[in-house]
């Protein structure tokens, strides 16, 4: 793959070694991208090229292994933008934005392998939902990224089809799973957003781990169409940025009502118009938010994280919020370690496998069991998640699994969270992301711990979402995680937003500094 991806890229090098010459690419926003093409001193396909740059200078020569296929049809889309522009056609929201796509949403024109070998050839008859709708805004889906074979993973990134992602700020440590590609590619600036999955933690915990912002909307609000499937009345997909405000602008695209997806009929009429209209800097004044010291101050919390964390409350308090320490959900503990997980991975695998029709190269993804098909980092995941039936929808196995809306534990969670919200009067609730640094690439297992996303929002449906809240050990980065009542998005990007414009904690690791130009006409050269 690479070989052709190289000779694809330096040619596209060739064709446009020269960019605005002030415009610089490390940690650029779609807003920093429209302004250059609104100054007419830069087009998209230099916009483009310059990522593809970014991609091939560094994610191999790096080990950084974030991208598992580069789009070879961008240009051409860039081309389509400029000759829009040029002719002053309507442009959609999102125009020019080089996407960086998980591996796991459908795509028409690129493979779609969900980290697994026996996908390398899948092509999707069709886009995922989210795909279709960045593509009708005039994004660029740029590349796809590595991925946690099948999603299994929340500790590492690892797939049979493209191998170990590391974290861009320390190569020798983890990125978190399952969207760790997503999300190292993000921080390193191989586009100028990314998109991923969360069935636990896997957009919020990545984007902890990369000091990016990360959200999992309410279960309802957005579509997984089209996204394969770990357990399919969890799922949730969404934007991993670096900012708050791009990841509302590509959250106003890609949320909203899907026919093709029937969880989607819980969100009609509750999505917002504008998400950015919430994104004001003064929102935290008043803003009553519970500290959940349950998920702080644990025995196996680093010491450093805590502390991040203590300044995190003190930034906010600066800012204007009232915190609520006193905060507490009745039965967390019962709640946390209840069995209310449907086992559904297979059969829902093959509701996903029946869409590609008869391209379809397995009918049952546990025929990738009993080949071996798979990393070694996954075979636990497929005795595990791949136990359930095949045909048998989990409400109708036995015993009987509800799926959410419906299921009675997940519900009382539901509403114990609800509960103790309303009785504390909290708009919002707070914890780290992590309560523990990524972990080293060689002690992925021994040391995941600390990983809060899995608490509480999956089982419950509620939204939340992660913001850089700095860094310790030197450079590691962390995340403060906000959480909200169902389909109260706008507060999540109303808080984060006020937090990260106090703090500012976001910096890009250093291992990927924007490129010279010479150095990009020596690799052509040679």
């Amino acid at each position: 793959m690479y070989k052709s991806f190289i000779a694809f890229v330096f040619f596209a090098i060739n064709t446009n070694i020269l960019y605005a010459e002030n415009f610089k690419f490390v940690e650029a926003t779609i807003d920093d991208i429209h302004a250059a093409l609104g100054s007419g001193k830069m087009t998209c396909r230099q916009v483009v090229s310059g990522y593809l740059d970014r991609i091939l200078t560094y994610d191999q020569d790096k080990k950084l292994n974030a991208i598992s296929f580069i789009n070879q049809k961008a240009l051409a889309k860039a081309d389509d933008i400029d000759e829009k522009i040029k002719s002053g056609k309507k442009l959609g929201s999102l125009y020019c934005a080089p996407i960086l796509v998980k591996d796991n949403y459908d795509t028409h024109d690129l493979p779609t392998t969900g980290g697994s070998i026996a996908l390398k050839d899948n092509y999707p008859p069709d886009d995922a939902f989210m795909v279709e709708k960045l593509r009708a805004a005039d994004a660029i889906i740029i590349a796809k990224t590595n991925m946690a074979e099948w999603a299994f993973s929340p500790r590492q990134t690892i797939s049979s089809s493209f191998g170990t992602t590391a974290n861009a700020y320390d190569l020798d440590r983890v990125p978190a799973g399952s969207s760790g590609g997503t999300a190292s590619g993000t921080a390193a600036s191989f586009g100028v957003a990314g998109m991923g999955s969360d069935t636990g933690n896997s957009i919020r915990g990545p984007s902890s781990h990369l000091s990016l912002f990360g959200i999992r909307s309410t279960i309802g609000l957005t579509s997984r169409d089209g996204v394969i499937p770990l357990a399919w009345d969890r799922d949730v997909a969404g934007p991993m940025t670096r900012t708050v405000r791009d990841g509302a602008k590509i959250f106003n695209v890609v949320a909203g009502y899907d026919p093709k997806d029937p969880m989607t009929e819980l969100g009609k009429g509750k999505r917002k118009d504008d998400y950015t209209e919430y994104l004001n800097k003064n929102a935290l004044k008043g803003m009553r938010i519970g500290l959940l010291r349950a998920l702080v101050f644990t025995d196996d919390a680093d010491p450093e994280v805590t502390q991040l964390f203590v300044k995190a409350v003190e930034d906010l308090k600066e800012a204007g919020a009232v915190i609520v320490e006193s905060f507490e959900i009745n039965d967390l503990d019962a709640h946390r370690g209840a069995l209310n997980f449907c086992n559904r991975f297979r059969y829902d695998m093959r509701q996903y496998l029946k869409t590609l029709g008869d391209n379809a190269s397995i009918q049952d993804v546990m025929e990738v069991y009993s080949s071996g098909q798979y990393s070694m980092s996954a075979k636990g995941g497929l005795e595990r998640f791949g136990a359930g039936p095949l045909d048998i929808h989990p409400r109708d196995d036995i015993p009987p699994c509800l799926e959410f809306p419906n299921h009675l534990g997940r519900n009382a969670f539901k509403e114990d969270v609800e509960r103790a919200m309303d009785k504390y009067n909290v708009d919002v609730i707070i914890y780290p992301s992590w309560t523990n640094p990524p972990a080293l690439l060689s002690r992925a297992y021994t040391d995941y711990k600390g990983d809060n996303s899995q608490v509480i929002a999956p089982a419950t449906g509620l939204p939340a979402a992660t913001v850089p809240m700095g860094f310790s050990h030197g450079n590691l980065p962390a995340g403060l995680q906000f959480l909200a009542r169902a389909f109260q998005e706008e507060l999540l990007f109303s808080a984060a937003y006020a937090y990260e414009q106090k703090t500012k904690h976001r910096k890009a690791p250093k291992i990927f500094s924007e490129i010279q130009r010479e150095n990009i006409i020596m690799k052509v050269s040679k």
